[in-house]
């Protein structure tokens, strides 16, 4: 015969409730809603990321445009002009700005403000900048042979007149204009090293050159290689630098992949070869976008 007790506890377990529930469980309005307030976010998708990409990719489809790429002296031109354009651009850009992040690490006010100066190339739009340098460098009328003529009694060269003067005067100016922005990504970066790294350092007698190489660059090296990896597709996709500085001039002979391409779509009217002619670098840009995606999960799982 069971004792009050024991069916006074025995009641309280079966009242007792189990674990919450904590499934979220929305009801239809809810649901309505999420719904509408999501469908103009993928018709946008749809219309400007979607059809875009998969009508280029049907307009560049035929092989034969490939053909008649290869067989266009211009574009053999292109590829070496793109693969020195990212090559310089990408990789000056980036050794420059990992040494002067060094160079703003240290504790003074002037640097402080000097910072901010350095950072008004990277906040001046694109076009307005580039468009300034074009005529700076426009010939014997321009700001830096007019300025070589009146200090020094000497006539400036013709910027644009001849194939590597042209392509460097593209260069130049690209690394300037990007060069605070990773300057501020690295700079970040080494701040992010713990004190106690320098003052270990400091102790061991790694002090200069020798703490950089070995401790700074081996702590930056994973995210140094990263932002190399995503200025490089950044670069190889970027035409405003050569289309408004030297216009591929001359003849053409300074063009890149994503200048050829507009010449091809809206000088000479062929919108498919001008479309195969973006895509041709897709084989260099896919590896490095798995190579970026790789470092990236890696990174994620270090951390």
């Amino acid at each position: 015969m069971p004792t009050p007790q024991a069916l006074t506890a025995g009641a309280i377990a079966v009242s007792r409730p189990g674990p919450p529930d904590w499934r979220f469980r929305p009801s239809s309005l809810e649901l309505a809603w999420a719904i509408a307030f999501l469908i103009p976010y993928a018709a946008v998708f749809l219309a400007f990321v979607v059809y875009p990409v998969a009508y280029g990719l049907a307009l560049a489809g035929n092989p034969s445009l490939y053909v008649d790429l290869v067989s266009d002296p211009v574009y053999a031109r292109t590829v070496v002009n793109t693969l020195l354009f990212v090559a310089f651009g990408v990789n000056v850009t980036m050794f420059l700005a990992l040494l002067v992040s060094g160079f703003f690490m240290r504790r003074r006010w002037w640097i402080k403000a000097l910072l901010g100066i350095c950072l008004l190339p990277w906040a001046l739009p694109s076009i307005p900048a580039f468009v300034s340098f074009h005529w700076m460098l426009i010939g014997e009328y321009g700001f830096l042979d007019s300025l070589l003529s009146a200090l020094f009694g000497i006539d400036g060269p013709i910027w644009f007149n001849e194939r590597w003067l042209a392509l460097g005067s593209d260069i130049v100016p690209y690394i300037w204009k990007w060069l605070p922005f990773w300057t501020l990504v690295f700079l970040a970066g080494r701040m992010a090293i713990p004190r106690e790294i320098y003052d270990a350092a400091d102790v061991d007698g790694a002090t200069g050159p020798r703490r950089f190489l070995h401790v700074v660059f081996p702590l930056l090296s994973n995210m140094y290689l990263v932002c190399t990896l995503l200025f490089t597709l950044w670069t190889v996709g970027d035409f405003t630098a050569v289309y408004l500085i030297s216009g591929g001039a001359p003849a053409h002979s300074t063009e890149v992949l994503a200048t050829l391409g507009i010449h091809y779509a809206f000088d000479i009217g062929l919108p498919p070869l001008g479309v195969a002619a973006v895509l041709s670098a897709l084989p260099v840009l896919i590896p490095v976008a798995v190579l970026l995606m790789r470092r990236l999960q890696l990174r994620e799982m270090q951390l």
